[in-house]
């Protein structure tokens, strides 16, 4: 391992706490192998491992180290699902399709138990349930994803009320949250070392800092260039995520590389225990919010902060630090003693990029956010695709690759995440005000109520013996006493309690797309939030104007927003991933030079939508 390499895995909560070490040689000879994995992440090495199951021969070359990015930095959560809402691809693809896909997502989490139940991983340890918790009132939505989820997806979700949610997690930020109790967290660099180790085990060879230089995908023999040896291989998968822009840089166009931080805090003691009860990972909201569980028994590991500049952990301490203060104020002081970064790729649909570009060009890429169940579901997809013909992986044709936008893609990526953090913050804050204005009100009802006023009491007069006659009371005529009838405010019925219309169905930004305006509130948002609020679909048109204007100037015909292209007539005759172009068929005769010499298809280059 080199001084570099060793320098930034040191900065990991994982790499101080690694069951143990993992470290493969170099590439320094030339190769011939039936499959050529490009990047050591869990895609590349979960393809790897069921390639050579199957009795195929593979090599995997990776650039720096096993799992060195995002593979071996993120939270460690493993959920089922996409990084697109449900909801929008259901209204994509339709309800047949999404859960088809849905159920691959879930074969993949399923891969990463059984996976680790089988290798007796050391070091990873599952911790079930996950915990997507709102901070914004919003129950009536949740519990609509809820019922779709359990019964078109079917999987199994719960509906937390926010009493429920509060016993768990003692913040009053939080409200409703939807409970997965078959998601599970877990050491994800020492998951991926058991990876490696059982692809090794099953025939594997992986090579470090091995970096692929350039690729030559024509004919039935491929090659692969390193900087000490070459391989020759019938298929590449290219898995190296958002670190393809050097190889294969149309390609790479379609990825939105995007940094996450995570931080694990300083030994909390038994005070961590009385803020969180829930041992499970808890998610809080998609942009605004963070994610985190509890780590070593009373750490806690905080992750968020995403975003599209060179990344900055420091600065990233003070806002975790700030951040818990905010949602766990009875933790106090908090001290943040690892912090770590990472790369991970999006795309423009949310969805993970799975197929074959050209015959024997395989491509996994685009697991942002849902990484650990997507990248075991596309490398098993993609080794049983060249193994065994499993054409399953088409079910992703419809989610096409389009142009991220390059660097004005990252920039109204930055921009309109901030619009919306903003927008997601302002219905928190909204939530919370509406939430005191409730309580303020029934605090004041009983003062309100005027003071009833009982009948007036007359205290009767002593009866003296001679005024009794025996057997019968002689009738005593009394004057009449004038008696004031009680001036009583009338009295408040216990009512069953009648909420206005905007407090029962609150006013929640709609995930993933814009924000939609909430109506009348006990509060009126202040002028800063109604413009964080109004700024998101200008932001998210203006890159659609860059790219019509861009289109105009080539001649190009526009795609119509949220519609799939049509694919033209004499494409790649297995339905390339990427749509047109020609196709590269076996027996084509190879010749040496790098993949930027060999025709490409056309990559679109709509503008990215909210999908």
């Amino acid at each position: 391992m080199n001084a570099t390499v060793q320098a930034d895995f040191g900065a990991s909560w994982y790499a101080g706490t690694a069951a143990g070490a993992f470290e493969r040689p170099r590439l320094t000879f030339d190769i011939d192998v039936d499959v050529c994995v490009i990047g050591g992440g869990l895609a590349g090495l979960t393809a790897a491992r069921e390639v050579a199951r199957r009795g195929w021969s593979v090599a995997v070359l990776e650039a720096k180290r096993v799992a060195w990015s995002a593979s071996g930095r993120n939270c460690g959560v493993v959920m089922p699902g996409f990084g697109s809402d449900p909801r929008r691809m259901v209204e994509r693809i339709g309800i047949d399709l999404a859960t088809d896909l849905w159920k691959l997502a879930e074969a993949g989490l399923d891969y990463v138990r059984t996976t680790i139940r089988d290798t007796g991983m050391p070091g990873v340890r599952p911790v079930s349930g996950w915990l997507d918790v709102s901070k914004a009132d919003n129950g009536d939505e949740l519990r609509a994803v809820a019922a779709l989820l359990n019964e078109k997806f079917g999987t199994a979700i719960e509906a937390w009320p926010t009493e429920r949610v509060r016993a768990m997690l003692k913040s009053d930020c939080y409200y409703q949250a939807l409970h997965y109790p078959g998601a599970f967290h877990i050491d994800p660099l020492n998951y991926a070392h058991g990876l490696a180790n059982a692809a090794l085990a099953a025939g594997a060879a992986i090579f470090e800092e091995s970096p692929a230089l350039a690729i030559d995908p024509a004919g039935v023999r491929k090659r692969i260039t390193t900087p000490s040896g070459r391989v020759r291989a019938a298929h590449i998968v290219l898995a190296g995520n958002a670190y393809l822009d050097a190889l294969v840089p149309r390609l790479a166009e379609t990825v939105l590389p995007v940094t996450s931080y995570v931080a694990v805090t300083a030994p909390l003691g038994e005070r961590l225990g009385e803020a969180i009860s829930y041992k499970g990972a808890v998610s809080d909201t998609r942009l605004s919010g963070a994610q985190y569980r509890i780590v070593g028994g009373d750490r806690l590991m905080w992750a968020g902060g995403v975003g599209t500049w060179p990344p900055s952990p420091r600065r990233a301490v003070g806002q975790f630090a700030s951040a818990i203060a905010g949602t766990f104020p009875q933790l106090g002081a908090v001290e943040i003693e690892h912090a770590w970064s990472g790369v991970m790729g999006f795309s423009v649909h949310g969805m993970p990029q799975v197929g074959e570009v050209i015959p024997g060009l395989w491509l996994a890429s685009g697991f942002g956010g849902h990484g650990l169940n997507t990248t075991a579901m596309a490398g098993e997809l993609i080794a049983g695709a060249i193994t065994d013909g499993d054409d399953r992986w088409r079910l992703f044709l419809p989610y096409e690759l389009v142009w991220a936008g390059g660097t004005l893609g990252r920039a109204v990526h930055h921009v309109a995440t901030w619009a919306r953090r903003g927008s997601e913050s302002w219905a928190a804050g909204l939530s919370r005000r509406r939430e005191a204005a409730r309580r303020a009100e029934a605090a004041q009802r009983p003062e309100q109520a005027a003071p009833q006023v009982a009948p007036q009491q007359v205290a009767p007069r002593p009866i003296t013996p001679r005024e009794v006659a025996p057997q019968r009371v002689a009738p005593r005529e009394v004057a009449p006493q004038p008696v004031t009838p009680p001036q009583a405010a009338p009295r408040q019925v216990a009512l069953p309690e009648v909420m206005p219309a905007e407090v029962l169905l609150p006013q929640v930004a709609p995930m993933p797309g814009p924000a939609a305006r909430p109506g009348p509130a006990y509060v009126e948002p202040s002028p800063g939030e109604a413009a964080a609020s109004a700024l998101v679909p200008e932001v998210e048109s203006l890159l659609g104007q860059v790219a019509e204007r861009a289109n105009r100037q080539t001649g190009r015909p526009s795609a119509k927003k949220g519609k799939t292209p049509k694919r033209p007539q004499g494409g790649a005759r297995n339905g390339p991933i990427l749509g047109t172009g020609p196709a590269a068929t076996p027996g084509r005769q190879a010749r040496s030079a790098s993949l930027s010499d060999e025709p490409e298809p056309p990559v679109s280059k709509d503008p990215p939508s909210t999908d």
